[in-house]
């Protein structure tokens, strides 16, 4: 394992309730929340995670990020009091950080058990592959506390469930069992808690298998064309398409297919 590498090298060394592990070897990076016993996450701590996903980013040595925490829970959400003392500004970037998953352009895994609330629900959406097991709990309790989620979790979860059920998980402050959310299409797979790290670990080396270029691509697009009407969806897919087909990782492709080998992609 190596530590992570950020120009902002004096603040990343003193990570607020997190640490990252870089394990080059396999190309992975994991983001690991440590704040026991629910892994609160405090205001300082999302504008730490922002850089973090943004030198991640930047970082040839990692092919897939996996944003995961030590413990029973995953995160119980952010802290309450920090809400009342950060300033306007620092509320007005909330959203935007807790976002960052969503902007890497590499492939983002949460790994996803026990209590999964506020925030730390909010980031597990902004994620491209949420892994869960029969402990996980998603909630959005802000209603409890006379809010509504501030980080992107009800706008996310609308697009993913529908505005229905979103009325029902945000304005009755309910708990979502882990396979339930599977269920509705809210995690990509759900596993026998034991079970979590073992999957976990398969979807890293599934997604390292494939062109990170025709990755990147991929991600970038289907998040552009969430919003978009399907007409444009599907040229902007065509524009996608024909610039992969120079690529070199097309090439390797094809002719790895043709000689029914395994391909060697490069990234290029």
């Amino acid at each position: 394992m190596t530590r992570l590498t950020h120009p902002a090298q004096t603040l990343l060394e003193q990570l607020d309730g997190f640490s990252v592990q870089i394990d080059t070897a396999r190309e992975r990076a994991d983001v690991v929340l440590h704040r026991p016993p629910y892994n609160i996450i405090s205001m300082a701590q999302r504008d730490q995670l922002r850089l973090v996903f943004e030198s991640l980013d930047e970082n040839p040595a990692v092919r897939v990020i996996v944003l995961r925490a030590q413990g029973e829970h995953f995160s119980s959400g952010g802290d309450i009091k920090g809400f009342l003392e950060a300033s306007p500004e620092h509320v007005s970037k909330l959203a935007w950080n807790i976002a960052a998953p969503a902007r890497c352009s590499k492939p983002v895994i949460a790994a996803n058990r026990g209590y999964c609330f506020g925030v730390g629900f909010e980031i597990s959406l902004a994620c491209d592959f949420r892994l869960v097991t029969e402990t996980t709990r998603y909630a959005l309790p802000e209603q409890k506390l006379g809010q509504i989620p501030g980080s992107g979790g009800s706008a996310r979860l609308q697009k993913m469930v529908g505005i229905t059920r979103t009325k029902d998980i945000v304005m009755r402050s309910r708990r979502i069992p882990g396979q339930q959310a599977y269920e509705w299409g809210v995690a990509t797979e759900c596993v026998p808690d034991a079970e979590l790290e073992a999957a976990t670990d398969r979807l890293v080396d599934e997604l390292r298998a494939f062109s990170p270029i025709a990755q990147r691509t991929a991600k970038k697009l289907l998040n552009d064309t969430e919003d978009s009407t399907l007409t444009v969806a599907i040229e902007l897919e065509g524009h996608c398409y024909s610039r992969l087909r120079s690529s070199d990782d097309f090439r390797e492709g094809v002719e790895a297919f043709h000689g029914k080998r395994t391909p060697k992609f490069t990234g290029s």
